[in-house]
């Protein structure tokens, strides 16, 4: 049996005829804020500092008393930290008690891109698989190269490539790969 070279990367993801395939290692769990999320913050016995925010294009929210507090790419509890860190120093409240609720991630996304129906960009659902996104782009076109899917994912501060067998996990021959916020699926054209 021929091996059949299928996947290049930093991580050497091999697929061979024997039906061997290492799927990309998932990138480490995020719960940061992104532009567009919602998210309540609640200062105990203070309604008048409990509201809902959404976070504006430039990553900041408009916080009474405080003014701009930049948001993006903090997690729910270092939001609540830094407000309630602000709230201090502007001399608002003497101890407050912050909690942040996230109510709606609009900011992770995933792209499909090349020979699907419907390129785009999709709302990041958990364990989403790449076969649900091509999926939720319309599915293959006829032109689609369904066993060279290119992956593109951000993983510890830079961008990797992985090749995907994707018709072969369609046919359980591989274990399916689980996306992340940010990824690129690119549906590459046969070659003729």
């Amino acid at each position: 049996m021929v091996a059949l070279l299928l996947a290049v990367s930093s991580y050497g993801a091999l697929c061979s005829s024997g039906g061997r395939f290492d799927p990309p290692p998932p990138p480490p769990e995020n719960n940061s804020l992104g532009v567009g999320d919602t998210f309540q913050v609640r200062v105990f016995n203070e309604a008048d500092l409990s509201q809902e925010y959404r976070v504006a294009p430039d990553g900041t929210i408009d916080f009474p008393y405080i003014g701009r507090v930049s948001v993006a790419g903090l997690g729910p509890s270092q939001l609540a930290d830094r407000i309630r860190d602000q709230l201090r120093e502007h001399q608002v409240l003497n101890a407050p008690q912050v909690s942040v609720f996230v109510r709606e991630v609009s900011s992770r996304r995933i792209d499909v891109i090349g020979q699907v129906a419907r390129p785009g960009s999709l709302a990041f659902t958990p364990a989403m698989t790449i076969v649900q996104a091509i999926s939720g782009a319309g599915g293959f076109t006829p032109l689609a190269n369904r066993d060279r899917v290119v992956l593109i994912r951000t993983y510890q501060g830079q961008r990797r490539t992985f090749t995907i067998p994707v018709q072969g996990i369609i046919e359980g021959r591989f274990a399916t790969v689980i996306l992340a916020p940010g990824d690129v699926v690119n549906v590459p054209e046969n070659p003729i």
